[in-house]
């Protein structure tokens, strides 16, 4: 077995380890990555970000046009199969890999492909599944093997018609009617996928109510909006058994519901790619779900082992995980890093949502004083404009020194539209309070303007 000495080692190529990778090298160290799959990106590219808000992006294109009144004399609306949309994603990921293996050749990264395992503290082993194996030794390592869907043991998912957010991808034709298990982000995200397809959506949520980490407005408006399109959406509600057959699949709920589709999507949680490295050899082990802890350094309980990404858990996000990995790598050689807390939400359901900071839940619960501003979009000449109308931006503020708690935004954009408000609370001083807002020109006609709208409106509401 041949035998590679580096400086770090990093395992997995998706956001984390890419950056941590890149970071180390940087700073003129001699680096690996080793990568499962065939081609770098992690499942970030291949599996989850990328390709289903690729997907996300073209369904949302079929729908403006089915609704612009501009082409409505062309005849009757124009509708696409899920798995012609795939091939819009599938030229992205391929952009995606050409452009991150440039990276690792620029960089002069070693990038290995097969399985990583530990076979002590410091050296890792590496197998192609044909026999071929390599051994890496390096004075620091960083996992970042990133995580998978959750799959309980009792339902099929060898079966044609049962699917997780990975296999979902390889649907080759239109169901009439899928049920999604699991009412999280993901879940939410293909019901608003599907259901803009023209696909009759079973939405089965073990909560309350949907999303529920967000402004109570924010998942009320979402709430909305999906049932709006036809997704019929059921709370509190557990599965019992899974059954598929050649037509379809039954679903069997704990309160004695059954529910029949074509098509069935399990979107409950995910787990940790941890179960083939062999942490014991490194003195390490995960939690039940495959994830490793870290300390606020992103360091595992063996000092010169760190750990970033889906594989630590929250907050599970690719924005997330790229400056996780390169805090994690700063801190493994002694330069900067940061523990990474200060992070927006951005989910892409449609239309999209995007938040950052206190609710008004968590503000009334510690019972700290706010006030609250508002812009609707209807309100907005670039939303009239472009047709995109629906949707808030809402500002949570204090109403004696004005400073800024938190933002939500609920419609098109949403995900951009809260960066400028971010850059603002970031700030210091009076820099960070409503009163920029109303200072500052914004062009005209944008969705920026939307936050002097929003300043004005709280500002009124004071008086």
């Amino acid at each position: 077995m041949p035998t590679y000495q580096y400086d770090v080692v990093v395992l997995g190529a998706g956001p984390a380890g890419e950056s941590a990778a890149v970071n180390a090298a940087k700073h003129d160290k001699r680096v690996a990555i080793v990568e499962m799959q065939s081609a770098v990106g992690g499942n970030c590219t291949h599996k989850g970000t990328i390709p289903s808000k690729t997907l996300r992006h073209a369904v949302k294109q079929v729908v403006q046009f089915n609704s612009n009144p501009m082409f409505r004399d062309l005849g009757e609306p124009r509708w696409v199969s899920f798995p012609r949309m795939l091939e819009r994603s599938r030229r992205v990921i391929e952009d995606q890999v050409a452009m991150r293996t440039r990276f690792y050749a620029r960089n002069r990264i070693d990038v290995f492909f097969g399985t990583a395992s530990f076979a002590d503290p410091h050296t890792i082993h590496v197998s192609d599944g044909h026999g071929a194996r390599e051994s890496l030794v390096a004075d620091n390592i960083v996992i970042a093997t990133g995580s998978r869907p959750y799959r309980p043991s009792d339902v099929n998912f060898r079966h044609p018609r049962i699917y997780c957010s990975d296999t979902i991808l390889g649907l080759t034709h239109t169901p009439r009617r899928i049920m999604i298990y699991g009412a999280g982000v993901i879940g939410c995200e293909y019901a608003s996928i599907f259901s803009n397809l023209g696909v009759k959506v079973d939405l089965i949520d073990t909560r309350d109510r949907l999303l529920s980490f967000l402004d109570d407005e924010i998942s009320d408006a979402l709430s909305y909006h999906l049932r709006n399109n036809g997704v019929q959406i059921r709370h509190n509600e557990e599965y019992s058994r899974v059954e598929g057959d050649e037509t379809g699949v039954t679903l069997h709920l704990k309160s004695g519901k059954k529910m029949r589709a074509d098509a069935f999507m399990w979107a409950n949680g995910r787990t940790g790619n941890t179960d083939t490295l062999k942490l014991e050899n490194a003195g390490l082990e995960s939690n039940s779900r495959g994830q490793l802890q870290v300390d606020t350094s992103y360091r595992t309980r063996v000092e010169h082992i760190h750990a970033a990404g889906d594989v630590i858990g929250w907050p599970s996000l690719a924005s997330a995980a790229y400056d996780q990995g390169r805090s994690a790598s700063g801190d493994a050689l002694s330069k900067k890093s940061r523990f990474v807390d200060d992070i927006p939400t951005g989910i892409y359901t449609i239309p999209e949502i995007s938040s950052l900071g206190k609710t008004e839940r968590e503000l009334t619960d510690s019972k700290t004083p706010y006030e609250v501003g508002q812009a609707f979009f209807k309100d907005t000449a670039r939303a009239q404009i472009t047709g995109d109308t629906v949707g808030v931006l809402k500002i949570l503020f204090n109403p004696s020194t004005l400073e800024i708690y938190g933002i939500h935004c609920f419609g098109d954009q949403a995900s951009e539209i809260l960066h400028i408000g971010q850059a603002i609370m970031n700030q210091s001083g009076e820099s960070n309070t409503l009163a920029y807002f109303v200072n500052t020109t914004f062009n005209y006609p944008t969705m920026a303007e939307a936050y002097r709208i929003a300043a004005h409106n709280g500002l009124n509401r004071l008086h």
